[in-house]
């Protein structure tokens, strides 16, 4: 009988343990650990490209890098954790090579003469433990650079930054790589520039647009008539001006430049605040480069 009694007093007693001990679990606080290769993401527009990098940054930690703890002539992820992942928003060249818009798993192989980056099209990867080459997009082959710095953790940068190019670098150790972007802003804006400034009414950008053509050595003639449109709009407009001189010392037409120059050097030194110091030196340089 007293076996009877106390079976189900066990039960609960047990039942409760696992009670407490559940409601403890549930309500154990959570740490936030550091991780041993941070996550890293980069973006940038290069013209009017939107470049974005994934990867996780480890770091050197006293070992031997590149030969050591990334050996020499294999396939390594470009960074820790996920294979490293780089997107861009149109096609672009890479490495002098056409690459279209999209997502790429990059993956690089290291030597101590020369490197491979590869874009490959794959890009849902652990490391590159399931890396397939048949899935490469390409590959380049670049040469590397010894750097007088130490660079403790692996860093990806973008640099060199101009309206149709750019270069992907890689920076470990004493170690930088660079990867030349390329990106056809012209074709791509040139036709909505001109549908833009053929367009009746509205506000017109004459501004970019003049320096736009001046900048990629397009129809100086339209950009001259452009610029010539922002300045009867606004015809204080000394850094507007001042522009006009530079498009027609491109074309070849000193007097006009430096009529220009002269122009936007009276109107600035009337001006106020910061920009009329900017400009001011910006005349002066233009007309002593012209006389």
């Amino acid at each position: 009988m007293l076996n009877l009694l106390i079976r189900p007093l066990v039960v609960v007693a047990a039942l409760s343990v696992f009670a407490l001990q559940t409601a403890a679990a549930q309500t154990a606080p959570k740490v936030d650990f550091p991780a041993a290769s941070p996550v890293g993401k980069l973006e940038q527009r290069v013209g009017i490209t939107d470049v974005v990098v994934n990867y996780a940054r480890p770091s050197a930690k006293g070992r031997k890098v590149f030969g050591g703890l990334v050996p020499y002539g294999q396939v390594w992820r470009t960074g820790a954790n996920s294979a490293t992942t780089i997107s861009f928003s149109t096609d672009v060249k890479f490495g002098g090579s056409d690459v279209p818009a999209g997502k790429y798993s990059l993956f690089t192989i290291p030597g101590e003469a020369e490197w491979t980056v590869i874009l490959n099209k794959q890009t849902e990867q652990w490391g590159s433990y399931g890396y397939d080459a048949k899935q490469d997009q390409l590959r380049v082959t670049v040469k590397p650079a010894k750097l007088e710095r130490m660079v403790e953790t692996f860093e990806i940068g973008i640099g060199d930054l101009r309206d149709t190019s750019a270069h992907l670098n890689f920076a470990w150790e004493n170690t930088h790589v660079a990867v030349k972007l390329e990106v056809d802003v012209v074709r791509v804006l040139q036709p909505q520039i001109e549908a833009a400034m053929a367009a009746e009414g509205g506000k017109k950008p004459y501004l970019a647009a003049a320096m736009f053509y001046y900048e990629h050595n397009l129809d100086l003639k339209k950009a001259l008539t452009w610029i010539d449109a922002e300045i009867a709009a606004k015809p204080e407009a000394f850094w507007a001006v001042y522009r006009k001189g530079l498009i027609c010392e491109k074309m070849g037409d000193k007097k006009a430049a430096i009529a220009a120059a002269e122009a936007s050097l009276a109107l600035a030194e009337k001006a106020d605040g910061e920009i009329k110091a900017e400009y001011v030196g910006l005349n002066k340089a233009l007309i002593a480069r012209l006389r």
